[in-house]
């Protein structure tokens, strides 16, 4: 937990940065977030919220989100105020490029100068102008070595293995649920082309039968409890879920995985951008970082905050895989509107039972069948704290 002398500087760092009737005023700052995404105080980890709360005195009203797409929605909507938002990195493009974004004053950011040059002046926001990372991670699949054979897993095919049907989950929004098609049939996670789209969709139609349901958040009851067996999903949140159940494991499927950025950005709804600014500055405050995503699991886009971390956490291989795995990561970035309609679209006929005509995309996928089928199974990696390891991690 943070110790008083930290809140102490940090209020006073935080309360320089604001003009003198909001400090009076002392309203409060609407933060938008993915659920399961900030430290809560839970298990005696730092509870930042409340910790910002304590050093400021300014109020937090914190609500979360399941997908890009609901946060998206729900700014393209209107009606809103909105202070903080943290998207993932293709959304972000997308907001900047649809004019939702305010510029950032970075004078009222001063910790920014933590953040890691690796992190800066991306394809997303290559002048850096509206955003700060926030975190930074990898998909993979996530399954219960109790009833899951280590020979099945190393690919993505595991989610579409009948031997465990109606015992996987799959994601519950088009573009990490198509990543994983893609990925499969041998395509880029950023495909444009109808035919190759129709071809994914096609694919994921074909594992419908197998799912016992679309999720985000609710993985972690489900996999927690063993009410499922396999998912696809973020490693920061399956490095939480082994703290409630070590039976799980970790994989980086061998056709590769989405390597992500979400970031800390400030809609032009916000009514309150001096206190938004004060709250980004906040979370990325090496010991507040540091003390924040030891208990998320993710993984922190500043090595000063590795400093305030257990040991074991700012080593561990799924949270900072070696340059090996990571050269398997592939970004998202920015489609063009009408292909995230079509795959809007697509996803859609996915989630209906498939309406899909399959006429003009079965020759496309028999062509990519092929290339499914000769993939190698490779690797070496480690889960943390787990006795028994994704078979291919095996020392």
């Amino acid at each position: 937990m943070k110790k008083l002398l930290v809140f102490l500087l940090a209020a006073a760092m935080t309360l320089c940065v604001l003009p003198a009737g909001a400090r009076a005023v002392q309203p409060t700052v609407t933060v938008y977030n993915w659920g399961q995404y900030i430290s809560d105080g839970s298990d005696d980890y730092i509870d930042v919220n409340a910790a910002f709360e304590e050093a400021t005195g300014i109020k937090v009203n914190y609500v979360t989100y399941d997908s890009n797409e609901t946060l998206h929605t729900k700014l393209a909507t209107g009606g809103v105020s909105i202070d903080v938002i943290i998207p993932s990195d293709y959304m972000i493009a997308q907001l900047i490029a649809e004019g939702m974004l305010e510029k950032l004053d970075f004078a009222n950011i001063p910790n920014y100068q933590y953040i890691d040059e690796a992190y800066k002046n991306t394809d997303y926001d290559p002048d850096n102008a509206y955003s700060v990372p926030y975190t930074w991670g990898t998909t993979g699949i996530i399954y219960n070595t109790k009833y899951v054979d280590e020979a099945d897993v190393g690919s993505w095919d595991l989610l579409w293995n009948s031997k465990y049907a109606g015992k996987i989950l799959m994601f519950d929004n088009p573009r990490d649920a198509f990543a994983v098609g893609e990925l499969l049939l041998g395509y880029n996670i950023n495909e444009t082309n109808e035919d190759a789209l129709r071809a994914v969709t096609y694919k994921l139609i074909e594992q419908k039968p197998l799912v016992q349901a679309y999720v985000m958040d609710q993985i972690y009851d489900k996999m927690i409890r063993e009410e499922a067996w396999i998912a696809p999903y973020y490693a920061g949140d399956y490095l939480m879920m082994l703290e409630d159940n070590e039976d799980l494991a970790f994989c980086f499927p061998d056709e590769g995985f989405n390597l992500f950025i979400d970031a800390m950005c400030i809609p032009t709804c916000c009514e309150h951008k001096d206190l938004a600014e004060a709250y980004i500055n906040f979370l990325c405050d090496p010991e507040i970082c540091g003390e924040n995503l030891e208990y998320l699991g993710y993984s922190a886009p500043e090595e000063a905050a590795k400093a305030y971390m257990d040991e074991e956490i700012a080593s561990d291989p799924i949270a900072y895989p070696d340059e090996e795995t990571l050269a398997g990561g592939q970004a998202f970035i920015y489609l063009e509107a009408e292909v995230t309609q079509l795959m809007s679209s697509l996803w859609l006929e996915v989630k209906t039972e498939g309406g899909v005509e399959l006429a003009p995309i079965i020759g496309v996928c028999a062509t990519f069948a092929a290339i499914g089928a000769v993939i190698v199974i490779t690797g070496a990696r480690r889960r943390r704290r787990v006795k028994t390891r994704c078979a291919k991690w095996k020392t």
